[in-house]
């Protein structure tokens, strides 16, 4: 059962110096069929202006991701972690008991465009952690590169949940498969391009449910480059 959710339909905020779409229910955005999805909790699409950012706050208890399309992401933590985060990188942040971070444009004279990713965990209280890999662009490209595992991965961030996260970015008329198996559901967001899912159209910035599918056929349309993003859930 695919069950789509378009692109149209996201919360959004403007603030000027912050343009975001919301997948599910986030600060003043909330839409109670829209909660989340599984462990998934958010997905926000965010394009920050130059020179501009989120100051420090806190949080506790979520693996959060961070996925930049275009631009540089300033990072700065209450664990020592001063970082740039830019294209073709997986930043992870397991908050845990609690840490404070800050995220910034990493440019003063060019936007940031990223996705910021909310998985709950599957325990509470645990010591907060950081990772962030760098990957090839090839790494990706008409297959599905790993982000993030429940277990240590090569070349993966860790996550304190039964979640993998996975991107991929297809030629026009390719075609991927993904093995979902017995028991396990994914929500596939459209990053940019056009695609079909088992047979469902999706454009950019639309995602779709995935409940009881053996597997995922993705198969790029239009005449550029699509991008996906997987995350293969309990």
């Amino acid at each position: 059962m695919l069950t789509v959710r378009k692109s149209n339909e996201r919360g959004h905020a403007d603030h000027g110096w912050l343009d975001s779409h919301h997948t599910f229910s986030f600060a003043n955005y909330h839409d109670s069929k829209h909660m989340g999805y599984r462990s998934l909790r958010v997905i926000n699409e965010d394009r920050v202006a130059e020179g501009r950012g989120f100051g420090a706050h806190a949080h506790r208890d979520m693996e959060i991701l961070s996925y930049v399309l275009k631009g540089k992401l300033a990072h700065k933590d209450s664990m020592g972690h001063v970082e740039v985060l830019g294209p073709n990188e997986i930043q992870k942040m397991s908050a845990g008991s609690g840490v404070v971070h800050s995220e910034f444009n990493g440019s003063e004279t060019e936007p940031v465009h990223f996705l910021q990713i909310w998985i709950e965990p599957k325990s509470r209280g645990t010591t907060p952690s950081y990772e962030q890999l760098k990957f090839e662009a090839e790494e990706k490209l008409d297959r599905f590169k790993l982000l993030a595992s429940p277990t240590q991965t090569a070349g993966a961030a860790t996550i304190n949940q039964d979640t993998k996260v996975s991107v991929a970015e297809l030629t026009p008329g390719k075609q991927i498969t993904y093995p979902l198996g017995d028991k396990r559901h994914a929500w596939l967001h459209v990053i940019h391009g056009e695609v079909t899912v088992n047979g469902k159209a999706l454009e950019t910035g639309d995602a779709v449910a995935v409940d009881e599918e053996q597997t995922l056929e993705v198969s790029a349309q239009g005449k550029t480059n699509s991008e996906i993003l997987l995350f293969d859930l309990a």
